[in-house]
């Protein structure tokens, strides 16, 4: 048996481009992830500096948004800026200590082995023994060049975040001040009263759920960071772990903004603060980790869920897989901003599923029709 499906020539067409139409907007959005990257950071930050814009345009004269604005993107900047002062420097200095003390090392390794010493005597392996230590000089030398020239690589790098700061904040500061403005135009769009109400609902608690997310981030990275701080802090206090006290305050910043990015932020800030405190002392590197490792486990089990946990309202489970995806599409952007996204999508999810409901109470029969219909089944 044989079935054939007519299809009309226009209704083919249109289903052709709507296809071409979703191919379209897909490969624009790709070729745009950057842009678009920029825009959904830029949108991150206008969210979490609007209530204190909010309350700063309320108490300045004329109550000015603008003046607000300004005056949030001073201190933000400033932050930045004292970041920066406070941990490129060390760093650098560092490095080079690092780069300058690789050879002494390397002689003293050799020097305080006199077990060695009697073994590579009886055994004639004296010009070997040189042999193997110049070349291991040498390419600790190299491998501390590198190093250092990796980092000129890194700062030059960074020159290309510093355009792109540069654009998230000139964004982010008309996004904060046309943002009211835009949000009362869409409102006035809408004819159902009721309708309005809702989404205006749904959009104040999605946006109760991003800044939620922003100072809880905030708040663990401000635990964290402070940790960090007292931990290099006391061990600076042991001279034979032989740790800079000024050390302190720039791995603290160094931990501060990268448990800003969730799940994966707190594993880099180990490594990173590691190798640092690795440059001066082996014994001080691999302690800190263990510590810090230790930390980290407080953190992710009590710390953080309690913090994050009445703000996206999120499972363990919905949060891994939102920071996997986002990881995968964005990078480590898309880590930052995949929770606020999946909490938002349970917003929507959960409003829509609440407005569906009350559509089908609105039609179910009341009263003697509900009676009726239900006589009218059990017969």
């Amino acid at each position: 048996m044989k079935i054939t499906i007519d299809v009309e020539t226009r209704t083919f067409i249109r289903l052709l481009l709507v296809v071409i139409g979703f191919a379209v907007l897909i490969g624009a959005v790709y070729l745009a992830r950057g842009a678009l990257i920029t825009i959904g950071i830029a949108l991150f930050l206008a969210l979490a500096l609007n209530p204190p814009v909010s309350a700063l345009s309320a108490k300045l004269p004329g109550k000015s948004r603008v003046g607000a604005t300004a005056l949030a993107y001073l201190i933000v900047v400033t932050l930045i800026g004292g970041i920066l002062f406070l941990v490129v420097p060390p760093i650098i200095q560092q490095t080079a200590k690092f780069t300058a003390t690789v050879p002494t090392l390397i002689d003293r390794a050799t020097s305080q082995k006199p077990m060695l010493d009697d073994f590579v005597e009886r055994y004639n392996l004296r010009d070997a023994l040189n042999q193997a230590v110049d070349s291991a000089k040498k390419q600790a030398t190299e491998a501390s060049t590198q190093l250092g020239a990796l980092l000129v690589a890194v700062l030059t790098g960074a020159l290309g975040w510093v355009v792109n700061l540069f654009f998230v904040l000139v964004l982010g500061f008309f996004m904060l001040v046309e943002g009211p403005m835009w949000m009362k135009k869409i409102w006035d769009l809408y004819d159902d009263p009721e309708k309005r109400e809702q989404h205006k609902s749904s959009v104040e608690k999605m946006y109760r759920v991003v800044t939620g997310f922003v100072n809880g981030q905030i708040a663990v990275a401000s635990v964290g960071g402070t940790f960090v701080f007292l931990t290099v802090l006391i061990m600076s206090l042991f001279p034979s772990l032989q740790i800079p006290m000024n050390l302190a305050l720039p791995l603290a910043v160094i931990v501060f903004v990268l448990e800003l990015i969730p799940m994966v932020g707190a594993p880099l800030a180990t490594i990173i603060v590691g190798l640092v405190l690795l440059l001066n002392s082996v014994t001080a590197g691999i302690l800190f980790v263990l510590i810090y490792l230790v930390y980290q486990q407080v953190e992710n089990n009590l710390i953080a869920p309690h913090i994050q946990s009445k703000s996206v309202e999120l499972s363990i489970l919905w949060i891994l897989m939102a920071i996997l995806i986002g990881s995968s599409v964005f990078g480590l952007i898309g880590g930052l901003i995949s929770i606020p996204i999946a909490g938002c999508l349970r917003v929507l999810l959960m409003d829509y599923l609440e407005y569906a409901k009350k559509r089908r109470m609105k039609k179910e029969p009341k009263g003697i029709a509900k009676l009726i219909k239900r006589i009218t089944k059990e017969a």
